[in-house]
């Protein structure tokens, strides 16, 4: 038998200690939490799009900027942002306009200030869109009053501009909605941006040209994404090469560029300047307005800038059914009905009656450039993928049924209907 003093010794000795196996329980609990919090980026500031689409609609962050709830209404105080929302088909959603929004579409909205905050939350707006040009203290006034102020930064490049199309529609529409087709609808743009490069002919001669905003040597230059619109077009913007919006007289002169595009109202005053008598464009008339909304935004006015400058400087395009200018005459093509089981798809390589009054109704429309052939070829192709782009469908450039639905019916948005007088 054991003594009492083995036994004690015993039950004295220490038992394997349990602090490692605590502290793995623990580690596999922390890297539990770590991996569920990775699950939920709903929860990640408030759905922010940063970095891509939300998991939810509302609340949303965008730019650091919280939007609780769907906007009840949106007063844009920028003409850049309004081309965007009207590209994106939110405008509905818009209550108010800042008086520099000359687009006809907007015209029937209230003109507002960024000084006046109760004049823009009488019109029932509670988010406010800007841009950089919002100061802060018109920053500050318009929130101290209640009113969500969003800044959004127009686009500096091709990428960028899905990045203000996404940012617009989260903000109007939410994080998921909103953003997902303001990314599609940036990339239709893009794709209908190549597509009417690729109609332009191959040349060994480069064709130059520039727009000018003023006699003072304000341009489209290449810090710019605007200046990808030359590219489309085929030509080459001589003002590349300069920043912030101006060429300098010398570059101009030495650059001697074979079109020149210009504001509306500019083209005579600019023809009897001596500063451009000996310039190239001048001196065989070849000098063009064109509507600085087309050029100077972001929203579908650079597909209608990139068709125009590519129609004016590639003639030849006319006798092959492509690129021209829009007709002043409105044909009366057949009406259709808008229901989708009446119309049979056409397509590239098609020809026949049902396409020559598809190319009738395109160019009542203002969407079609040339005598209607009858024939489904490129231009044709072109002009029904602005027509859905500018309606909000998918730019695929078949008239299927719902298309020629759409483009036969009253709904159908017609080409210039954001264009200056």
């Amino acid at each position: 038998m054991k003594s009492m003093e083995s036994i004690k010794k015993m039950n004295t000795k220490k038992s394997p200690s349990r602090k490692p196996v605590l502290l793995g329980k623990a580690l596999c609990c922390l890297l539990c939490f770590l991996m569920t919090l990775s699950l939920l980026p709903a929860c990640k500031g408030n759905n922010d799009v940063t970095s891509g689409a939300g998991v939810t609609d509302f609340p949303v962050t965008i730019n650091g900027v919280t939007i609780s709830s769907e906007p009840q209404g949106v007063a844009v105080l920028s003409p850049n942002l309004a081309e965007i929302v009207l590209a994106l088909g939110y405008e509905t959603k818009l209550k108010a306009r800042c008086a520099e929004c000359t687009t006809e579409e907007l015209s029937p909205l209230p003109a507002v200030s960024a000084g006046d905050a109760q004049a823009i939350k009488d019109t029932g707006s509670t988010l406010v869109l800007a841009d950089e040009t919002l100061t802060e203290e018109q920053k500050e006034t318009l929130s101290s009053s209640g009113l969500t102020v969003l800044i959004i930064s127009s686009a500096k490049d091709r990428e960028d501009l899905k990045r203000l199309y996404s940012q617009v529609g989260a903000a109007l529409m939410g994080g998921a909605t909103g953003y997902e087709k303001g990314e599609r609808v940036a990339n239709n743009v893009l794709i209908t941006l190549d597509d009417i490069e690729r109609v332009i002919p191959s040349s060994d001669t480069p064709v130059t040209a520039c727009y000018l905003t003023d006699l003072n040597g304000g341009a489209i230059t290449g810090d710019s994404i605007q200046s990808r619109i030359f590219e489309s077009a085929g030509l080459v913007n001589v003002a590349t090469d300069s920043k912030d919006g101006t060429i300098s007289d010398e570059s101009l002169k030495a650059s001697n560029p074979n079109y020149i595009f210009c504001i509306t109202g500019l083209k005579d005053t600019l023809m009897e300047s001596d500063k451009y008598k000996d310039l190239t464009a001048v001196k065989e008339g070849q000098v063009y307005e064109m509507p600085y909304s087309y050029i100077a935004y972001q929203g579908r006015g650079m597909i209608r800038a990139a068709t125009f400058m590519a129609g004016t400087a590639y003639p030849e395009l006319l006798e092959s059914d492509t690129l021209s200018s829009v007709p002043s005459s409105s044909s009366s093509a057949s009406s259709g009905s808008g229901d989708p089981s009446d119309y049979t798809t056409l397509k590239s390589g098609d020809s026949g009656d049902a396409v020559m009054r598809l190319q009738e109704r395109l160019a009542e429309l203002g969407y079609f450039y040339v005598n209607p052939t009858g024939n489904y070829l490129d231009v044709t192709v072109q002009c029904v993928k602005d027509f859905q782009l500018l309606n909000g469908m998918a730019t695929t450039g078949i008239a299927d049924e719902e298309t020629q639905a759409l483009l036969f019916s009253d709904k159908a948005v017609p080409r210039n209907a954001s264009s200056e007088g």
